[in-house]
């Protein structure tokens, strides 16, 4: 058996590895088409884009990009995104994604990245790699008839105002629409301008046909753009004669409630629609509240979203806001030698100071259980309970949850 090379790959090397990413991920393995080719190699980094080579053959991929999050009060950390990984049904169990992980991992921590993020296929596979599931995704099934709803509803009061747009119209006002929500909050991710430009149909991919959505802004009776919904609708007939279609909400952002409010209530008042799919929301969403009865919204999926891996505790743990004042001293566990240690939290609604220390620890926790910490959608107490963490001074959990629990869960809206 000849050695296994993993390695960044070079431009040439390109189309090989798109073809390992298609037969990790079960697509068709036909031939990659220049075009596909073309775009990918104008938006990869080539030294963060790696391989595992047999030969010539690319047996297992992964890749990784900029990004920023957001953390809890608002301040944005730079991360290591990480996205394409496979290992060739072929080539498995011979630790190719470790050594992948392993390399990338060390190059964001040299870096300065404060955290990596992905989003994990299957659950058991990236915990070992010091990754903890930090937000949730939730989905709703609104019932329109049933939500009580005024089906005489013509938009919102006020001199405010939701208007149907066009892609060009979207990639005017979304992305500074976008910068004041991640501003606002956290578990958000930043997106670029390619982004804007592949989810408004003007950067198209053969390999995913692009099908016109609908988009409507809402502005505030001042005219500012607080709200933006895109939005495709599924025909359906009851017994081919009554229209009973189905609205799926693929993005709905907004800065205010009066905003997000407005188009809830827009996209159940679409005539023919029985029926609004919510997308991934965040699980403390106000969607349930906005509607005169909450039960019409149905919670149909709820699941693990963003998972983050600490590579900086003193700036991870500085970079966020505290409700409370406390101080506590973690031990955290790291196998793989990034980010583990011994340190003192001070935090306040003030600020917070982190630093290594020599004092006795008062919670130890695994580098994974901190990121599922780190942005508040977890609890320490029922980590505790779990086995995950341990108390090593009495009530140390508690502290921890006064200071990083959070009063609105994190959500991060993007798939990347």
């Amino acid at each position: 058996m000849s050695d296994l090379d993993v390695r960044a790959i070079t431009e040439d090397e390109l189309p090989e590895w798109i073809r390992a990413v298609n037969a990790g991920f079960l697509r068709p393995l036909a031939k990659v088409s220049d075009e596909v080719v073309a775009q990918r190699r104008e938006s990869f980094d080539f030294g963060r884009t790696l391989a595992a080579f047999e030969d010539d053959r690319a047996v297992a991929t992964f890749r990784s990009f900029r990004q920023q999050l957001t953390a809890v009060g608002g301040a944005a950390v730079p991360a290591d995104a990480i996205a394409n990984v496979t290992v060739s049904p072929t080539h498995r169990r011979r630790g190719l994604l470790s050594r992948m992980v392993s390399a990338d991992l060390t190059a964001a921590k040299e870096r300065g990245d404060v955290v990596a993020t992905l989003i994990a296929a299957e659950y058991p596979i990236y915990g070992r790699y010091g990754f903890g599931p930090a937000t949730t995704s939730a989905e709703w099934t609104i019932d329109v008839p049933r939500a009580g709803l005024d089906p005489r509803w013509a938009g919102p009061d006020g001199g405010a105002r939701i208007d149907l747009v066009d892609g060009g119209d979207v990639r005017k006002e979304g992305p500074p629409l976008h910068e004041r929500l991640r501003a606002a909050r956290h578990g958000v991710i930043d997106r670029d301008e390619r982004w804007w430009l592949a989810n408004t149909g003007q950067l198209q991919s053969p390999e995913n046909p692009w099908t016109e959505p609908f988009h409507a802004l809402y502005r505030s009776p001042s005219g500012e753009v607080e709200g933006l919904v895109t939005y495709s609708v599924e025909d359906g007939w009851s017994d081919g004669s009554q229209p009973q279609n189905t609205v799926s909400v693929q993005r709905l952002i907004a800065t205010t409630p009066a905003a997000e409010r407005a188009l809830w209530h827009y996209v159940c008042s679409i005539d023919w629609v029985t029926v609004v799919k919510s997308g991934n929301r965040a699980p403390d969403d106000l969607l349930p509240l906005f509607l005169p009865d909450p039960r019409a919204a149905r919670l149909s999926r709820q699941a693990d979203w963003l998972w983050v891996r600490i590579l900086d505790v003193v700036r991870a743990l500085e970079a966020r806001t505290y409700e409370a004042s406390a101080s506590l001293v973690l031990e955290i566990g790291d196998r793989a030698g990034l980010a583990g240690g011994r340190y003192r939290l001070d935090a306040s609604p003030g600020g917070a100071v982190c630093a290594p220390t020599a004092d006795p620890a008062e919670l130890s926790l695994g580098v994974g259980e901190l990121g599922t910490l780190w942005l508040g959608d977890e609890s320490a107490v029922r980590l505790a309970a779990a086995g995950r963490v341990t108390e090593e001074r009495v009530g140390a959990a508690a502290v921890a949850d006064a200071l990083f629990r959070a009063s609105r869960r994190p959500w991060c809206p993007d798939m990347f």
